[in-house]
């Protein structure tokens, strides 16, 4: 990892552990978990490919293996990618960093048709690799995929060197929102679910709408 993420310079030592025995226990006692995920398999066909991108111990990953789709996990904390092998096994799990991410050369070669970027993970980057990131996210999607993210935006990260990175990297902003439930946008709003796509992607597919 050529740049130690925030997760890793930011928390304190045996977060991790901290973490994965949080959700065990918000699990244990029923908790709703996934309604990330639950977005995500509502904007897809069944049996889509979807990437977890920064995929913590798995929960999303499992949820959308469970209810039929091809899933790939990723995160660069090899403590939280052994949690989910233990408690969310089905989906292939592989420990990279977003911004070195090159799943081809890990044995996943194919496109995808989404990729989840849940969990305030776009906070968590390395300072100044947001760009990157979102550029090798973009490189995995398949012609007409997409990239949802969210995070709160009172924290390094803010929502105009949010958008920036966004373009910059070759996405185009589609739909934003307040809250994983879809709630509007405001300006006052502390959270921000983003949907991207292509910016070549959007072009094409407005260009092959005007000639019908």
């Amino acid at each position: 990892m050529a740049n130690p993420t925030r997760w890793v310079t930011d928390t304190k030592p045996g977060h991790s552990q901290w973490y994965i025995e949080r959700f065990r226990t918000m699990a244990a006692d029923g908790a709703d978990l996934v309604g990330e995920a639950r977005l995500v398999d509502a904007m897809v066909p069944r049996g889509a490919r979807v990437l977890d991108a920064g995929c913590g111990p798995g929960r999303h990953a499992a949820y959308l293996h469970e209810v039929g789709h091809h899933v790939v996990g990723v995160d660069a904390d090899a403590d939280l990618i052994a949690a989910a092998e233990v408690d969310h096994p089905g989906p292939r799990y592989h420990v990279a960093d977003l911004s070195e991410l090159d799943l081809a050369a890990l044995g996943e070669p194919d496109p995808f048709d989404a990729i989840l970027v849940a969990g305030n993970v776009m906070v968590f980057l390395a300072p100044d690799t947001e760009t990157e990131v979102l550029r090798r996210l973009r490189d995995h999607l398949g012609p007409d995929g997409f990239v949802v993210t969210g995070f709160h935006t009172d924290r390094e990260l803010t929502l105009d060197r949010f958008d920036r990175a966004v373009s910059a990297a070759g996405l185009r902003i589609e739909h934003r929102f307040a809250t994983w439930d879809l709630r509007a946008w405001h300006d006052e709003a502390d959270f921000a679910v983003t949907v991207l796509r292509s910016a070549s992607a959007v072009a094409t597919r407005q260009g092959g709408d005007e000639d019908t």
